[in-house]
């Protein structure tokens, strides 16, 4: 494995944009701006990550995507696609994404998602500096506790699973669908509305404690995701 993040992107300029802020964050990078030359070049090198569009010409991004988790199953992949209607078969675990990201974004999007995916899949190798303790987010699973800067939340139960499952993937966007899930083993109806509530309450708790900081983010029409600061 190399330090490389591959790029695949059939928009100069978009790769480019990329390219320019992933440097700046110390990440190497090549580009691809066709499907059909990708499995070829994974074939002789192997990167870090894989920054795969949906829409390219020659192979299409869904399909390189199993492709790429059928023959380099631990080989992180993020999506990016400008078509809302394919969110749920990108968070799908058929698919194999580890994340995906729509258009238009914020290349510091992008890098975002990118080291949270490291941290993820390689440990230190995507990992930020520690944070101090007065800035650290901890959860204290034997006692169903989550503690900012060394402060308790005071979570109910549902809200420290909601928090847990959103921690476990940085960066990631979840459907209140999939919130539901976590948050209600038994399965109950519950209305999205109930999710909303319950993920404005921990908001709320979180800026009590810390109220210069967005970490549980709203992602219009989609869901939330937990966004650590860099």
């Amino acid at each position: 494995m190399n330090d490389t993040i591959l790029i695949v992107e059939d928009e100069p300029k978009i790769a480019r944009l990329i390219a320019d802020y992933l440097s700046k964050s110390g990440y190497a990078s090549d580009h691809i701006d066709h499907g059909n030359a990708v499995m070829e070049w994974l074939a002789e090198q192997t990167p870090m990550l894989v920054l795969l569009d949906l829409m390219l010409p020659g192979t299409d991004g869904l399909t390189l995507c199993r492709q790429i988790r059928e023959r380099y199953p631990a080989l992180p992949v993020i999506m990016l696609t400008a078509r809302v209607e394919e969110v749920d078969r990108l968070l799908g675990l058929e698919l194999g994404a580890d994340d995906y990201i729509c258009k238009p974004f914020s290349p510091r999007e992008v890098v975002a998602r990118v080291k949270a995916v490291l941290r993820r899949t390689h440990g230190a190798a995507g990992a930020e500096t520690e944070l101090a303790e007065e800035e650290r987010l901890v959860l204290d699973e034997d006692g169903w506790r989550a503690l900012a800067g060394g402060q308790d939340l005071g979570l109910t139960a549902v809200e420290f699973q909601l928090l847990k499952v959103m921690m476990q993937s940085p960066g990631r966007i979840f459907s209140r669908d999939q919130l539901m899930d976590h948050m209600y083993r038994d399965h109950r109806i519950v209305s999205e509305r109930t999710v909303d509530s319950h993920v404005k309450k921990l908001r709320r708790k979180i800026a009590d404690i810390w109220p210069e900081r967005d970490i549980i983010r709203s992602v219009y029409g989609v869901g939330y995701k937990y966004q650590p600061e860099e």
